[in-house]
């Protein structure tokens, strides 16, 4: 379970002189994982490992509890499910073997009819993600297209003599789909040219991403960006989506490894994220890279808590 008690993370607001079912907030309802009834399921991994093999700023490791705690308040409908499947803590050196366990945790879930929804941790929590779900899958003898959806300003599709960190899990998905014989649908949006090398570019290229760049991301441009999502979606049979919070201006998301000069607003981010929801195809979601030690105000933290609103709301 997480490192602090459940009870002292999921306690919050009560209100009680509002007409009962009405007012009810999420620390209210969940409760420690059980299979059924099949709901939501939150897992933690706490782990920076990747960050630091990526030369990024530690701190990702304590995020999974910090953004639970802004996440007790938010309302919920008492007859929905929801449960806290617990943290997984990957220890220094240890990152390919958190990477297996968070993908049994993800596969078990799965395979209980949850819906996983992973707080990292940086990002190459979306390695272990994606891995569980194809585990959960490769049970059932299905080899399905599974559209990687990805809100970042980073490819993450970086070579790395080491092998994994928080720049190259979507490298590694690819690999593994290549040895399994699968086809690798990953859709990146918010890339900025600032902060991916020509080499990337052009292993995106090589690779069949569809991406978008954060210039090219603005509120003007969002009918077009929804028009290339649902493109990309409607490739897909089922749906993987994984949010960078580095994809948002710095100073609305300061509590990163790695701040955005430009950044895709809020009143893009959102539609394109409601529309993930609205495909029914959607089967896993994370949330990586908060770094609670140069957050403002829990500025970060708010805006992870809404941005988890919008995807499971």
């Amino acid at each position: 379970m997480s490192e602090l008690p459940f009870n002292e993370i999921w306690c919050g607001r009560v209100d009680a002189d509002e007409a009962p079912g009405l007012a009810t907030r999420l620390h209210q309802v969940i409760t420690p994982l059980s299979e059924e009834p099949a709901g939501l399921a939150l897992v933690g991994f706490c782990s920076d490992e990747g960050v630091r093999r990526n030369q990024g700023r530690t701190g990702a490791a304590e995020a999974p509890d910090r953004i639970r705690r802004l996440l007790v308040n938010l309302p919920w409908s008492p007859e929905r499910p929801v449960y806290d499947a617990g943290n997984i803590r990957c220890e220094a050196q240890e990152l390919e073997h958190a990477h297996q366990v968070l993908a049994d945790r993800v596969t078990s879930l799965l395979d209980s009819g949850h819906l996983p929804f992973v707080l990292g941790g940086g990002h190459e929590v979306a390695y272990g993600s994606w891995l569980g779900l194809a585990q959960h899958l490769e049970a059932q003898g299905a080899v399905p297209r599974i559209g990687i959806i990805n809100f970042d300003a980073h490819f993450d599709l970086r070579n790395d003599t080491q092998g994994c960190s928080s720049g190259t899990p979507f490298l590694q998905i690819a690999n593994a789909c290549e040895r399994k014989g699968y086809p690798f649908r990953y859709c990146c949006l918010g890339v900025s040219e600032m902060s991916n090398t020509r080499a990337l570019f052009q292993r995106a290229e090589q690779l069949g991403v569809s991406y978008r760049k954060d210039a090219d991301m603005g509120i003007n441009q969002l009918d077009e960006t929804r028009a290339q999502l649902k493109q990309f979606m409607d490739g897909c049979d089922l749906l993987y989506l994984t949010i960078d919070l580095d994809v948002l201006p710095a100073w609305v998301a300061p509590g990163v490894s790695a701040p955005a000069a430009r950044g895709v607003d809020l009143d893009v981010l959102e539609p394109l994220i409601e529309a993930v929801r609205a495909s029914g195809k959607l089967r896993l979601a994370d949330m990586a890279e908060y770094n609670p030690a140069f957050d403002i105000d829990q500025r970060t933290a708010r805006v992870a808590a809404r941005l988890f609103h919008c995807i499971v709301k």
